[in-house]
């Protein structure tokens, strides 16, 4: 039994997960387009990045299958939320949408996720840390 249950797990890790990330085009790039200042881009490449752009820094644990299914899964929804390095090519009501959400998300404690704070401590923001992205988004003008 132990044999087939080992079998299996190694034969799983042969299922190939797609971890290439799209080039980013600053043109598109919100902190590019923005001109981020460098304590809110920090800020959002601890917590937001990994999940919410094309710039995603996959650990270690992401390559051991199903758990690099999930987390793709994951990355790949976040994405199709938001995706920072996209930005660009949103229309105007998406990105007031997507700044609504963020603010709300950011404020509300609801990003970053817990599970990803878990593994991913840069990512526990602070309450200062919060209200600087809070007001960051609220900032933004938007054409």
């Amino acid at each position: 039994m132990i044999f087939w249950i080992a079998a299996v797990f190694l034969g799983i890790q042969l299922i190939p997960v797609d971890r290439e990330n799209k080039a980013v085009n600053r043109k598109d790039n919100f902190v590019d387009i923005y001109k981020t200042p460098k304590d809110i881009k920090v800020i959002l490449k601890n917590a937001c990045y990994d999940c919410h752009s094309n710039e995603t820094e996959y650990p270690n644990y992401a390559y051991l299958a199903p758990i690099s299914w999930a987390v793709k899964d994951h990355i790949s929804e976040g994405r199709r939320y938001l995706n920072f390095s996209e930005w660009g090519s949103y229309n105007n009501d998406l990105r007031k949408n997507a700044v609504e959400k963020t603010i709300s998300s950011v404020r509300d404690l609801q990003m970053p996720l817990p599970s990803y704070i878990g593994y991913h401590p840069k990512a526990n923001l602070t309450t200062g840390q919060r209200k600087a992205v809070e007001e960051y988004f609220q900032n933004l003008k938007i054409d």
